[in-house]
């Protein structure tokens, strides 16, 4: 399908892991970035048998560390094709005024600023060359708010304003920008948020079929098969079971 380079934030894992899998079966190049260097060593070597596949290890919080990585990328992965912001946590639940505000500040730093730093390393290159296509994975919580999700909600909210000032800025160099927004996701998401408590986990998706991370890389998949005139602005995404970021069956 593709002989383009795309570059994925939290390519270990969940949704940037099923992603890299299915793109390097269709014939992407692949720069893959996240913080744990083996699970980045294991995957590259998994895929390099299939496309060609670079890594960088850094983390999207530190704007140095997301600067030199970048950087470092030798002279034939700088042209980035597609850059997937997919990098992102939720850390805690509770009420505003219990809050913990460690939580609050890598939320903040993940979601809304990792995003901006390894944009703003990437984009440029896009912009000299009138092409590229950003794809930010947002969630609904970036459409609705819920009780005890307030930071997190609004570090999503963060990213929906953020994916359409990018769309109008970009419109003059012919640049795609793409927002994808799941709702619930069968990944690492709720052990990080509940902080390795696997019963509290596992009671996110009790009594439904919840969306898989190879179900997100299906769509990007496709937003990235889409004729040169067309852009896959903004999807909402649910598992069947679900209607709102509160209204779910459970069965």
């Amino acid at each position: 399908m593709s002989n383009r380079t795309v570059l994925i934030t939290g390519a270990t894992s969940g949704i940037g892991e099923a992603t890299a899998r299915l793109l390097a079966k269709n014939n992407f190049r692949l720069i893959l970035c996240g913080r744990r260097k083996d699970r980045l060593e294991a995957l590259r070597m998994e895929l390099s048998g299939i496309t060609e596949v670079t890594t960088l290890s850094f983390d999207v919080r530190d704007q140095h560390e997301v600067a030199r990585a970048i950087a470092s990328l030798p002279p034939a992965w700088k042209a980035v094709d597609v850059l997937i912001n997919n990098a992102g946590n939720a850390h805690g639940y509770g009420p505003i005024q219990t809050g913990n505000i460690d939580d609050w500040d890598a939320m903040m730093d993940i979601n809304v600023k990792g995003l901006l730093y390894v944009s703003r390393e990437v984009i440029p290159g896009m912009t000299e060359r009138h092409s590229g296509h950003v794809i930010n994975l947002g969630s609904i919580a970036g459409k609705e708010v819920y009780p005890n999700g307030s930071v997190y909600c609004a570090s999503k909210f963060a990213v929906d304003a953020l994916t359409q000032g990018m769309r109008m800025d970009l419109n003059p160099f012919g640049i795609k920008v793409t927002s994808i927004n799941p709702g619930l996701v069968e990944t690492e998401f709720a052990m990080v948020r509940f902080k390795g408590d696997k019963e509290k986990a596992s009671a996110v998706y009790k009594g439904i079929v919840p969306l898989k991370g190879e179900d997100i890389a299906n769509i990007i998949l496709y937003t990235l098969a889409c004729p040169p005139h067309v852009v896959l602005a903004d999807i909402t995404v649910f598992s069947t079971a679900q209607a709102s970021s509160t209204i779910v069956n459970r069965n």
